[in-house]
């Protein structure tokens, strides 16, 4: 089904990080950074051939190298462990996937430079300081060259010191330039919670000191009854007066963290958060009208992104697309509705993929490029990964510009696979 209102419209980080990885668009923080302005110790073509090949040889004993690199990091540094959660498992997959984006920016100075700067500053959530770049420098190069085999040279190793030394150094003054301006992380209380049915919890958290960020952002958040696990949540609201912040979050099967949050958070829990990343924000659109497209909880910064237009009173026109498997699913609607019925520059239509409802229906993507094309507008999309994608293909072969379509990492919650 679908439903229309129209209205006049080091290379390496330490390892018990969740790697984000923030796409290369022009952020808006809240607060203001400073990053640093360049890698001192830039690779050569020759140097970054040598990585990315190393890299090619241990991509097949991913499993292996991840099990090897955290036993020799804790039997060589035991004081590093009471950093990481107590299971592992969820962390040892985490690890080639970060190598690979890194090894993805090493030609891109200034991409490379704004990732290690998000990563500096995050890590300090986690206590990290620069006495423990070393160690897992170590380990890391110690890991490659077991399982690169004959492949690992005395120039290989040369290349990756040079390389993981020039980003620790950048990650480490990011986290030294942002300890001036603000804590590492922010507790905060429950106060209010609420069930969308479907797995799905409403919970707003009111933070215990001032909390700035951009709608469109994301965050970590802490739960207390998984220490040291964090997982990424955007708020589903612009920025309020009263500081508060909601974040719609559904009940992964298997999911720790997100499971205790539906199922065990209360009013009066005490959860923390990180600080904020990402760089889908309203100020990186360049066009005055604004497509958004939202599947499942992707919902929630879509929504926060509605709102700051609203709060700005600029002059944008918005069509904003949602979707899910069935009707039942396609929560969040009458919300949105309501909004719609405030706002004349906001249009809503609907997709329901897997149920037959009397109407239009369809996945998002064939619902995209039906209403297209969408070249002369600014695309944010937010939900699984396989949407995002299809969309974007989508919209790529309807004319709309790379550079004019915005998402999240594909490492964050909303855009994970199932």
């Amino acid at each position: 089904m679908r439903f229309r209102i129209n209205r006049p419209t080091s290379s390496f980080t330490p390892p018990h990080q969740e790697w984000s990885l923030p796409e290369p668009a022009a952020p808006a923080p809240a607060v203001e950074t400073v990053e640093p302005q360049a890698v001192e110790a830039p690779l050569s073509p020759h140097e970054i051939a040598l990585i990315r090949a190393s890299v090619s040889v241990v991509e097949p004993l991913a499993a292996e190298m991840t099990v090897y690199f955290y036993a020799i990091l804790f039997a060589r540094y035991p004081e590093v462990r009471p950093m990481f959660p107590p299971g592992m498992d969820a962390q040892r997959g985490r690890l080639l996937r970060s190598l690979l984006r890194i090894v993805d920016l090493v030609d891109d100075p200034q991409s490379l430079v704004r990732f290690c700067g998000h990563l500096g500053r995050d890590h300090r959530k986690f206590g990290t300081l620069s006495a423990h770049f070393p160690a897992v420098g170590e380990c890391l190069l110690a890991s490659l060259a077991r399982y690169a085999g004959p492949a690992w040279t005395a120039d290989i190793a040369a290349a990756w010191t040079k390389a993981y030394g020039a980003v620790a150094q950048v990650m480490i003054s990011a986290a030294e330039e942002d300890e001036a301006l603000r804590p590492a992380v922010w507790p905060c209380t429950v106060v209010h919670r609420v069930s969308r049915g479907h797995g799905i919890a409403e919970i707003t958290v009111s933070p215990h000191l001032p909390y700035e960020y951009a709608a469109g952002q994301y965050v970590s958040l802490e739960a207390p009854w998984w220490p040291k696990q964090w997982r990424y949540y955007s708020p589903a609201n612009a920025p309020r007066e009263d500081g508060t912040l909601t974040f719609h979050v559904r009940a992964v099967p298997g999911g720790t963290v997100s499971t205790a949050l539906v199922h065990q958070a209360a009013v009066g829990s005490v959860v923390r958060l990180g600080p904020p990343m990402g760089d889908m924000v309203l100020d990186a659109a360049s066009y005055n009208d604004l497509l958004f497209v939202a599947g499942g909880t992707g919902l929630a910064p879509i929504r926060a992104l509605v709102e700051e237009v609203a709060r700005r009173g600029e002059r944008h026109q918005v069509d904003l697309f949602l979707g899910a498997r069935t009707g039942d699913e396609l929560y969040g609607v009458d919300d949105m509705l309501r909004m719609s019925q405030r706002h004349h520059w906001l249009t809503i239509r609907g997709a329901v993929s897997h149920e037959y409802i009397p109407g239009l229906r369809g996945s998002l993507p064939d619902v995209l490029a039906e209403f297209g094309p969408w070249h002369h507008h600014d695309v944010y999309l937010s939900g699984p990964t396989q949407m995002v994608v299809s969309a974007t293909e989508t919209l790529a072969r309807g004319g709309t510009p790379p550079d004019r379509i915005h998402h999240d990492p594909f490492e964050t919650p909303v855009l994970s696979l199932p």
